[in-house]
């Protein structure tokens, strides 16, 4: 039966099917990366982000949303522009699931933003243009916010995300990362099985991890080390990751590789070396140098340690859409 007319005016003036707007809409130069401002019902914004992987990698096309799970965040990580705003509340489910929707209207083409500056919207029409069809492949919780602190919402988004007749990724494809909160990185293979875990470690000690994650104090590295291997040991197919976000002359040394190397021992992890994206954050850290980067590559490689590695590529430092970049 087909509805009057005044009837679906009445009901889009009554009802919003979506909570959250992209109040702007940001592309890097390359095209590789758009960050959406997204501007809740409280008139509290975060940052979402859309990587384009293909565009520098080649091949088949990958490409990812970093998404946030609060705003702001207490855990205060010297490195990350978010920590400088303390922790203001909670996303709700909808809210990060919204996330997802703005990012797919991207690649249809019809939904950039409802608001942006000009340059960004326009730049991301363009790239979506060129890729009609495709849209998001992979999801990490690397966006604003500690995921496990907002846990009941970021497991009830995680079931319609990796739902085969809703989002449909696969669990392997979606990432949660947490600098180590330990209970719920126990919880997280019972509540959400197969989802992949990226430890934010950044330190190979613990005095040295105090000094960059200062909640380390509240969760020492031997149980760090031992909630990681419950994790590992859900599964054959459990992705685990580390994190280490690469700090010139604070822990880029070889030394450190070589402490890293032996913390990681006997485990198969995959370590990711993010260097530093510049920030206004106090500490006023500078990012590494390639070389350094490469001899801590080299060191964890080698045939004492064996260590599978990755260096993470920077996109959307120009438009503050980095690892660590966004507040």
């Amino acid at each position: 039966t087909e509805v009057p007319k005044f009837a679906v005016e009445g009901v889009n003036d009554a009802f919003a099917l979506m909570t959250t707007t992209v109040a702007e809409c940001h592309t890097s130069k390359d095209g590789s990366t758009t960050k959406m401002v997204v501007e809740l019902q409280d008139g509290h914004r975060v940052e979402a982000v859309v990587m384009r992987h293909a565009i520098h990698e080649g091949g088949r096309e990958r490409n990812t949303l970093c998404v946030s799970s609060q705003v702001g965040c207490k855990m205060g990580c010297t490195f990350c522009a978010t920590g400088t705003l303390g922790e203001l509340g909670n996303l709700t489910c909808g809210e990060i699931l919204e996330q997802l929707v703005h990012a797919q209207r991207l690649f249809r083409g019809d939904g950039d933003g409802d608001g942006g500056d000009g340059d960004g919207g326009g730049a991301s029409r363009r790239v979506s243009g060129r890729r009609r069809g495709g849209g998001i492949t992979n999801l990490v919780f690397m966006g604003m916010g500690e995921p496990l602190n907002n846990y009941d919402a970021v497991i009830a988004a995680l079931g319609p995300i990796t739902d085969p007749k809703l989002f449909a990724l696969a669990p392997s494809r979606v990432t949660v990362s947490t600098v180590g909160v330990v209970p719920r990185m126990k919880t997280l293979t019972r509540d959400a099985p197969g989802v992949a875990l990226a430890l934010s470690l950044h330190a190979p000690n613990q005095a040295l991890r105090e000094s960059i994650v200062p909640t380390a104090r509240a969760y020492k590295l031997p149980a760090l080390m031992e909630a990681m291997d419950k994790y590992l040991a859900s599964g054959p197919k459990v992705k685990t990751m580390v994190e280490y976000c690469v700090l010139r002359g604070v822990n880029d040394g070889v030394e450190h590789a070589r402490e890293l190397g032996e913390l990681l021992r006997g485990r198969d992890v995959i370590v990711n070396f993010i260097p530093y994206n510049p920030t206004d954050v106090p500490m006023g850290h500078a990012p590494p140098t390639k070389e350094a980067v490469k001899a801590m590559v080299d060191v964890l490689t080698g045939p004492e340690f064996g260590q599978f590695t990755t260096v993470r590529h920077e996109m959307g430092q120009d438009i503050a859409g980095a690892c660590g970049q966004l507040a």
